[in-house]
């Protein structure tokens, strides 16, 4: 697995350039925040995460078990929600993010495996890593 380095580029208040192995991805504030918009924010880069952990484990999934998947399409969007209006949401108080992932699933595939293949989606890492417990530990570089 690559280490991630994130470097501010001197491109723009927010502009950041990240290196993930040889790759390059430039993330930006939109303007209506005071950025450049040069690219996605960080909670775009997060649903992108998703997302792309989502399209992988399914078609991961279709090839092992012979599912004639031509094709995956995830939509995300996240918003933030009063968590006493979120009947499932552990948090009573406050502001919950709530995210949401819409799967098209391209392919001859039954309703039955269609609907497995919903449950397999939130077998992701992402998905398990967003939904489980997580430390961030955070240590200033030369202390």
């Amino acid at each position: 697995m690559a280490t991630v380095e994130v470097v501010t580029s001197g491109r723009g208040k927010f502009v950041v350039e990240i290196t993930v192995g040889e790759a390059l991805i430039v993330s930006d504030e939109p303007a209506s925040l005071g950025g450049n918009d040069l690219g996605p924010a960080p909670h775009e880069l997060l649903l992108a995460g998703l997302g792309a952990c989502t399209a992988m484990t399914l078609r991961m999934y279709a090839e092992r078990k012979q599912i004639p998947l031509q094709s995956v399409q995830v939509k995300l969007d996240r918003r933030k929600i009063k968590a006493e209006d979120c009947a499932d949401c552990v948090t009573k108080e406050g502001d919950v993010e709530e995210m949401t992932r819409e799967i098209t699933l391209i392919g001859d595939i039954d309703a039955a495996t269609r609907q497995r293949m919903l449950e397999i989606a939130d077998k992701c890492p992402v998905h398990k890593t967003l939904t489980g417990e997580i430390k961030i530990r955070t240590t200033l570089a030369g202390a």
